[in-house]
C-alpha cells in the first residue's frame, strides 16, 4: 500500500511540473540539443547551432564561490550560454548575472590563449514574473561607453537577457513563454519541448522511469542515510551564507522527500543569502 500511495503521488507531480520549475527542465533539456537551440533561437533573434548541453552543471571557482548552472550550452562558435530559470525574483539580480557572466569567462579562456580570442557568452534568465517591470517580452543588457551624451557599445562580448515568464503576446516568444509554463504537453506550441514533456507525462514508459528514479532514491534515502547527507549539504552551504535560522534548521530536519531536498540543495547552490533562499524554499 505504502508504495501505491507513493506511485499515486509520483503521478499528481509529474502532472504538475513544467519547464519553470527545475527538476522537469532537467530532464527535458539534458541533451536535447534540440530544445536548446530552439529557445536560443527565439530568445537571441538567430539561428544557434548547439554543440553540446550540461544540465544543472557545478563550476567551481578555486577563490571563492562556486555556482550550479542550470542549462550550460556552446555552439559551433564556442559561444557559450548560460541559461537559467527563476521562479524567484530575488534569485534573478543584476549582481547574480554578473557573477555567472564572469564564471563562464574563467572557463572558457584556455591557458596561453590571448584574450581577444575570447568568445562571446550569454547569461539568459528566463523568470516566472516580470523582474524588470516593463512588460516587455525581452530585456537585453548590454554595456556602453558613454562621453557627454553619445553612446556607444562597448562590445565585449559579453551578453545578459532576461526573458519575461509572463510575457504571452502572438509571437515566439509569446509562445515559448506559454510552453514554459504548460503543463500538458497537448497545449504546448513547439514540438521540440512537447515531446520530451509528453515523454515524461504521457507515455508508460517515461512515467514509470520518473516514478521508478523517485521510488529508488527514497529507498536509498531510507537504507543508505541519504537524507542526512542531503540534509547536510543544504546545512553545510547555508551556513556559506551566514548564520542559519533555528526556524529554516528545523523545516531541514523535518523534509523525508529526496526530491525536495535536491532541490532546495540546489537552491542553496545558487541563493545570495538565507531570506532568497527561503523563498525558494517555500515555492518549493
Amino acid at each position: 500500500m505504502e508504495r501505491k500511495g507513493a506511485y499515486c503521488q509520483d503521478l499528481q507531480r509529474i502532472k504538475a511540473l513544467r519547464y519553470m520549475d527545475d527538476e522537469f527542465m532537467t530532464l527535458c533539456l539534458a541533451d536535447n540539443h534540440e530544445a536548446v537551440a530552439l529557445i536560443l533561437r527565439i530568445v537571441l533573434g538567430e539561428e544557434v547551432k548547439v554543440k553540446s548541453v550540461r544540465v544543472q552543471e557545478p563550476v567551481k571557482n578555486l577563490y571563492g564561490r562556486s555556482a550550479v548552472l542550470d542549462v550550460h550550452a556552446a555552439d559551433i562558435e564556442d559561444r557559450e550560454f548560460d541559461v537559467e530559470i527563476q521562479r524567484c525574483n530575488a534569485g534573478a539580480g543584476a549582481r547574480r548575472a554578473r557573477y555567472n557572466s564572469s564564471l563562464l569567462d574563467m572557463h572558457m579562456l584556455k591557458p596561453g590563449e590571448e584574450t581577444e580570442t575570447l568568445p562571446d557568452s550569454y547569461v539568459i534568465f528566463i523568470t516566472e514574473h516580470d523582474v524588470m517591470g516593463g512588460n516587455l517580452p525581452l530585456y537585453p543588457v548590454e554595456r556602453y561607453v558613454t562621453a557627454g551624451k553619445k553612446r556607444v557599445l562597448f562590445g565585449d562580448g559579453s551578453h545578459i537577457l532576461y526573458v519575461n515568464g509572463t510575457y504571452r503576446g502572438e509571437d515566439e516568444i509569446g509562445r515559448l513563454m506559454h510552453d514554459f509554463c504548460c503543463t500538458d504537453p497537448d497545449d504546448m506550441h513547439f514540438e521540440a519541448l512537447a515531446r520530451r514533456a509528453r515523454h515524461f507525462k504521457q507515455d508508460e514508459k517515461g512515467v514509470a522511469s520518473m516514478s521508478r528514479i523517485w521510488d529508488e532514491v527514497r529507498e536509498e534515502g531510507r537504507e543508505e542515510g541519504l537524507l542526512e547527507g542531503m540534509e547536510k549539504a543544504v546545512t553545510e552551504l547555508l551556513e556559506e551564507l551566514g548564520q542559519v535560522p533555528q526556524r529554516v534548521m528545523e523545516l531541514i530536519r523535518a523534509q523525508d522527500d529526496p526530491a525536495v531536498l535536491s532541490r532546495w540543495i540546489k537552491a542553496a547552490a545558487k541563493a545570495d543569502n538565507i531570506a532568497e533562499f527561503e523563498q525558494n524554499m517555500n515555492m518549493s
